[in-house]
């Protein structure tokens, strides 16, 4: 699942992602990327932490709430564009496994 709010990000993450042959679900806020996890039950989400209505790392700590009861865990990648010293603590503190920072290029997500 991608949760990203801005279409051309939208757009480019798609299109990667499905060139390395996978299935793309996208959330355009917090609030649709809780829903998407509660419904669809992703394997991964690539979450955006600036998004409007609830942030990146508030739908991670619900996520990590709703875990809780329902057991399990959602490997969650955040993807910042203001990438920063202190971000990954920050970020494992909402529950983030990982960070990529913006501008994602294909070499990121493939390892080539």
């Amino acid at each position: 699942m991608l949760a990203e709010d801005h279409p051309v990000n939208q757009v480019v993450a798609v299109r990667m992602l499905e060139r390395l042959g996978h299935a793309v679900l996208v959330a355009g806020n917090g609030p649709e990327a809780l829903e998407l996890v509660r419904r669809e039950r992703p394997d991964l989400a690539l979450m955006d932490i600036q998004m409007p209505e609830m942030d990146g790392l508030q739908a991670a700590s619900a996520i990590r709430e709703a875990e809780k009861v329902s057991g399990g865990h959602l490997p969650i990648i955040a993807l910042t564009a203001h990438a920063m010293r202190g971000d990954s603590e920050r970020f494992r503190e909402h529950g983030i496994d990982l960070y990529l920072a913006k501008p994602i290029r294909r070499k990121s997500w493939s390892g080539r």
